[in-house]
């Protein structure tokens, strides 16, 4: 049987499978305690750039600490109970692979909790994953902006008992030392696939 074409004749597979490159590009699939959602979108024609938050440290922390390295950025929060942590592993396991050159970027952490994750609950996290990952947190008004900028969905779904799990882009974003978006790491992705974006990002 010949394939379904559109109105313009060409096959709507390939249409479709255009599309689909095209959202993984700039999103990722969402998890949390009410699983997936729609993508997100930038707020305008270019996704990441430069932000101001605080540190495990308690310090203010921007773009220029990183002193030039491209990094991989998660939005996640330490009481999630599954992809955060799965995600967080699988970075510190895809740097060793690279040996030496795991060293040419940054593992960035950003809570999307700031009720519950301070700057020490950040800082203890962090340290579970046997590599060094940046721990940032601060205000809900001042992360509304980087979320803003990023493309990154966050909802609280309320639990019994007043407790409440977060909805939010699971995907790593990989930025290249100036902020500007690069690719993502899909969390249900191979190893293979994203070890080769890590070796683009620091070549």
């Amino acid at each position: 049987m010949a394939p379904t074409k559109d109105k313009k004749g060409n096959p709507l597979g390939w249409a479709l499978g255009l599309v689909a490159v095209i959202a993984f590009a700039l999103g990722a699939a969402i998890y949390g305690g009410g699983g997936t959602k729609p993508a997100p979108q930038a707020s305008g024609t270019q996704l990441g750039g430069d932000f101001a938050l605080t540190s495990s440290a308690g310090q203010r922390f921007t773009l220029a600490n990183l002193g030039g390295k491209p990094y991989a950025i998660y939005f996640g929060y330490t009481r999630c109970p599954d992809v955060c942590p799965t995600s967080l592993a699988r970075l510190a396991r895809l740097r060793a692979k690279l040996g030496k050159d795991g060293e040419k970027f940054a593992i960035l952490f950003v809570s999307v909790d700031p009720d519950r994750d301070k700057p020490a609950d950040i800082g203890r996290y962090v340290t579970l994953f046997d590599t060094p990952i940046i721990g940032l947190t601060a205000s809900e008004k001042e992360l509304a902006p980087v979320l803003k900028s990023y493309g990154i969905f966050v909802q609280k779904v309320p639990q019994p008992g007043g407790e409440y799990t977060v909805d939010h882009t699971a995907a790593t974003y990989l930025m290249d030392a100036k902020g500007g978006f690069v690719d993502t790491i899909n969390h249900d992705e191979a190893d293979g696939v994203a070890l080769d974006k890590l070796k683009k990002l620091i070549a």
